[in-house]
């Protein structure tokens, strides 16, 4: 079953605990800065969640079962070729010209928010720069695909196409998900696909979209970790990602940061009609 806010209550939840992750990226974002290690940046967010805005960073400590260890930090933080699920670390300082993901889920009240977004240090190279942004624009046209009626193959389609128009691949073993009281729920939502196919979208569900794209080619592979996934041919990638809750005309981005204004959302994003 496909996770659903079914109550105001659960509608409430979701919207809370979408505004607090979305807290942490806007807050983080002036200390992403050369010469900073990644695990400085866990640390800041680590207690700006638990002292600052009273929740569980969700990534700390989970695993998926299966002989996976669990996850040492509270976010991710994945540089240039890294697709997702870096580990802060302490020997890992950004550097000038790198691109970084930086993805963070929340618990508050028992409800999850999930969001990431794409930092740029110091001074990028054009190419980075185009990669970031066609995937952000990825993101919302994915957005915008959604509303009753439509399916998540509308999701993919719109993703996958304009990610191809710009020469851009599309990762295709990781993709959005459920969310709600569940970390992880059904449906898979996937970043590639054709319209009118897969499940129906329906007015409440709650998923994630969270498009990573790869300058190079699509094929990762995962660290002896268990958690870093890496471009094969190490070139770059990047990723954004939203909490979505379906409304009866569209969309609502929960996880929808203050700098993102009304118009750049694609779709029904300020819908707060559920």
């Amino acid at each position: 079953m496909s996770a659903k806010a079914t109550t105001d209550a659960d509608i409430e939840g979701m919207r809370r605990a979408g505004r607090l992750a979305a807290s942490v990226l806007e807050m983080i974002g002036e200390h992403v800065k050369p010469g900073v290690s990644t695990d400085a940046l866990n640390d800041l967010c680590h207690r700006y969640i638990v002292d600052e805005i009273d929740c569980v960073p969700a990534p700390l400590n989970y695993t998926t079962g299966r002989g996976v260890p669990p996850f040492p930090r509270s976010i991710c933080t994945s540089v240039n070729h890294v697709v997702c699920h870096g580990i802060p670390s302490s020997k890992k300082k950004l550097r000038n010209g790198d691109i970084l993901n930086i993805d963070v889920t929340v618990i508050k009240d028992g409800y999850h928010g999930d969001t990431s977004k794409m930092f740029m240090v110091g001074k990028t190279q054009a190419f980075a720069e185009r990669l970031v942004r066609v995937t952000q624009e990825c993101l919302y046209l994915g957005i915008e695909a959604i509303r009753p009626g439509a399916t998540l193959g509308d999701i993919g389609h719109a993703i996958e196409t304009h990610a191809k128009a710009h020469r851009f691949s599309v990762v295709e073993e990781f993709g959005g998900h459920g969310i709600g009281k569940i970390f992880h729920d059904d449906p898979h939502v996937m970043h590639y696909g054709r319209p009118g196919t897969g499940s129906g979208i329906e007015q409440g569900m709650t998923f994630t979209v969270e498009p990573m794209l790869n300058a190079g080619r699509r094929h990762i592979k995962i660290l002896p970790d268990r958690w870093t996934v890496v471009t094969r041919d190490h070139k770059l990638s990047a990723q954004w990602e939203h909490t979505i809750l379906v409304t009866r005309n569209g969309a609502e981005v929960l996880t929808r940061r203050a700098e993102e204004a009304f118009g750049q959302i694609a779709g029904h994003a300020a819908d707060a009609t559920a």
